[in-house]
């Protein structure tokens, strides 16, 4: 009874190994990697943005984007850079950011370092974020994760927030087809 269980698990250890060396084998050969797009577009510019939270702050910053021109699940990539500050309370923060858009009709995934200081102190933390983007407009719901390094307690922790993008540089980079021998 012994010797047919450890048959059995002999088998089934064999027969993952072999699904292994199978899958390593299609990935290797070119079947499932995926092509360049034939057309990418840099895009970059300045955005101005209000943050909703228990706290109101005006953003605004610069972004640059790339996305991917194809049929089927473009992907948009995008990094920015940018300030808040809220007047009532004095408080200004600093944030870099990265967000990603798998496909097109899709949720924006993204996260940020960010630094908020009353000009006594400063607090540092990561916020990450989800989002949608129609046009210009990018609305963003998040939560600031910040560490308890500072005396003030005044900045948001859940937070929504609405961009306007103006893109003001656009560049297209069209792929280059190889040449045969």
């Amino acid at each position: 009874m012994m010797r047919v269980s450890q048959h059995i698990s002999f088998l089934f250890a064999f027969l993952i190994l072999l699904s292994f060396e199978s899958g390593y084998g299609q990935l290797s050969s070119g079947i499932l990697n995926k092509k360049d797009p034939l057309l990418t577009v840099n895009k970059s510019g300045p955005y101005l943005g209000i943050q909703r939270g228990k706290y109101n702050s005006i953003e605004f910053g610069y972004e640059v984007q790339k996305k991917e021109v194809k049929l089927l699940k473009p992907n948009t990539i995008a990094f920015n850079i940018g300030f808040d500050y809220n007047l009532n309370t004095n408080i200004m923060g600093f944030s870099l950011g990265v967000w990603d858009k798998p496909s097109r009709i899709d949720f924006t995934y993204g996260a940020s370092l960010i630094t908020k200081t009353n000009f006594d102190d400063f607090r540092v933390g990561v916020s990450p974020m989800i989002g949608y983007k129609i046009s210009i407009a990018h609305l963003q719901l998040g939560y600031n994760i910040i560490a308890n390094t500072g005396n003030f307690e005044n900045t948001n922790t859940l937070f929504i927030s609405i961009r306007a993008v103006l893109i003001n540089h656009r560049n297209y980079n069209w792929r280059k087809k190889k040449k045969k021998e």
